[in-house]
């Protein structure tokens, strides 16, 4: 095994572009960060920006309430179905190109959801918009990972990263209510191309091109068609369960399939000659504990932003753009937290500790929150409990995430990366349906031998379901707290160069 590796790094050594220190390019590679961040922002945003949108761009195109939830559910099926196909592609064809070519493609889905002239349209463009996220997504942290191989600078640049990743939703919505108040819910697609021109020209220039390694992997063919057809089957069933009863088979019939698909995956990963998801990348204990780690804090944090937005929006009435103003606090002590764990906590003590901390911080903060009524007010019962969750999520993003792709051999970068995305992307999934299900059962309970006409009674009902959606999402952090805790390593993190220390062959 030994023989093989030095081969594999001979091999690599004498096609590829030299180690940091001797790579011309290295002294770019702030500025390469910011266009890793830009993307990322862009993919993160997107989950978010135009839900606030919606009412407007639905009173322009004339679609049905049941209709709204594709505008978003088209994102999330393309997006969470295709990560790891597109992940392994950019093994494949290069990081570079990859990053290009989402760039590109979310450029022109957006252009297109921007002019859409029907509903049709806008939801194709969406659905591309997903498309272009799912190429774009693994190719931002790979080559995140592979720019930064030295301690400190891995440590800060992934503070950077993980501060995007965990605010970009709430962000969104700021900007979408922005452009939507004072502009037109086009331009919150079209903002988009904007941010794409300007990644697009500094990832041209600035990322440099990548030699072709020896040591490529080949594409699963069976195994990208079992794992594609399985997340969009679970993504389909949870998105379902949004509009549809939990017994309806549209629901149960998705994520029963989606399940078994993604068994057969499991299995077949284990006999592919060339794997799409090679199980060395997801069984090293703290790979694994990372991406359990997003996968939950992706299911509890839609507690914050879906409800906390109704809560906001319909109880005190605040404006969308007062709304993201709201949010604001979160996402400065998710973003403060998220660097001084990052860099000077994690690589003292590893994740284990933080992502520990972090979830007990983000459960507690939910279960402050349990406190509001009718008569809370901003300071007094959001502001506190807003600023615990983004302290917590700051511990969890940026550690998790470098983790998560820290000792990854370079050849299982991307795949690695968009693991990290499948995870976030489809707990996201699940949060939403689930918390959202949960929320309308406490509310149609609460309303029984209670007057359901008055409108004072509907409020509290509305609220009521809102604070067992939090004590859910407290209890998937908890919980989150102790699994992880006890999968992830303790101590110092492994040496962070990707190609010297190399993923453990399974």
């Amino acid at each position: 095994m030994a023989e093989l590796q030095t081969t594999g790094t001979g091999a690599q050594t004498a096609d590829a572009v030299p180690a940091h220190h001797e790579d011309p390019h290295h002294g770019r590679r702030w500025l390469i960060l910011a266009v890793i961040g830009l993307a990322q922002l862009m993919i993160v945003l997107d989950a978010t920006i135009v839900n606030i949108a919606l009412p407007d761009a639905q009173k322009a195109l004339g679609f049905s309430n049941g209709d709204r939830q594709w505008i978003v559910t088209a994102y999330s099926l393309a997006f969470g179905s295709l990560l790891l196909l597109f992940g392994r592609v950019s093994d494949v064809i290069g990081r570079r190109s990859m990053f290009l070519i989402g760039l590109v493609g979310f450029a022109a889905a957006s252009a297109l959801g921007g002019a859409a002239p029907n509903f049709e349209v806008l939801v194709i463009a969406r659905a591309l918009q997903g498309v272009a996220g799912a190429m774009l997504a693994p190719a931002a942290l790979s080559l995140l990972s592979t720019t930064f191989t030295e301690a400190k600078e891995r440590a800060t640049a992934f503070a950077v990263f993980g501060g995007i990743a965990g605010s970009g939703a709430a962000i969104g919505m700021l900007l979408g209510g922005v452009l939507t108040e004072y502009l037109n819910w086009r331009f919150t697609l079209y903002v988009n191309v904007a941010i794409a021109v300007i990644a697009i020209a500094g990832a041209a220039t600035l990322i440099p091109r990548q030699a072709r390694s020896a040591d490529r992997p080949s594409l699963d063919i069976p195994g990208t068609v079992l794992i594609s057809t399985g997340l969009f089957g679970i993504v389909y069933g949870f998105a379902n369960a949004e509009s549809h009863p939990w017994s309806a088979p549209g629901t149960w019939g998705f994520l029963l399939g989606g399940v078994l698909l993604v068994a057969a995956f499991t299995w077949w990963q284990t006999r592919a000659e060339h794997p799409l998801l090679p199980l060395r990348v997801v069984l090293e204990r703290n790979r694994g504990g990372s991406f359990l780690a997003m996968f939950l804090t992706g299911i509890g944090m839609f507690g914050v932003f879906l409800f906390l937005n109704y809560y906001l929006q319909e109880n005190l009435r605040y404006s969308p753009v007062m709304t993201g103003v709201a949010f604001m606090p979160m996402v400065a002590a998710l973003m403060i937290t998220a660097t001084i764990s990052t860099t000077q906590l994690y690589p003292r003590i590893g994740a284990k500790i933080l992502v520990f901390v972090g979830m007990l911080l983000a459960g507690g903060g939910m279960v402050w929150l349990t406190g509001i009524d009718l008569t809370s007010s901003y300071a007094a019962n959001i502001l506190g409990p807003l600023i615990v969750v983004g302290v917590g999520m700051g511990m969890i993003f940026a550690p998790a995430m470098n983790a998560a792709t820290s000792g990854v051999e370079a050849h299982d970068a991307g795949v690695a990366s968009a693991t990290v995305n499948t995870a976030q992307q489809i707990g996201g999934s699940i949060g939403t349906a689930l918390l959202n299900s949960l929320a309308a059962s406490a509310a149609t309970h609460y309303l029984v031998g209670k007057n359901a006409s008055n409108q004072l009674v509907l409020a509290a009902a509305e609220v009521h379901s809102y604070t067992v959606a939090y004590w859910w999402a407290a209890g998937i952090f908890g919980a989150g707290a102790i699994i992880c805790g006890l999968i992830l390593k303790a101590g110092k993190p492994d040496p962070a160069d990707p190609d010297a220390a190399p993923a453990i062959h399974a």
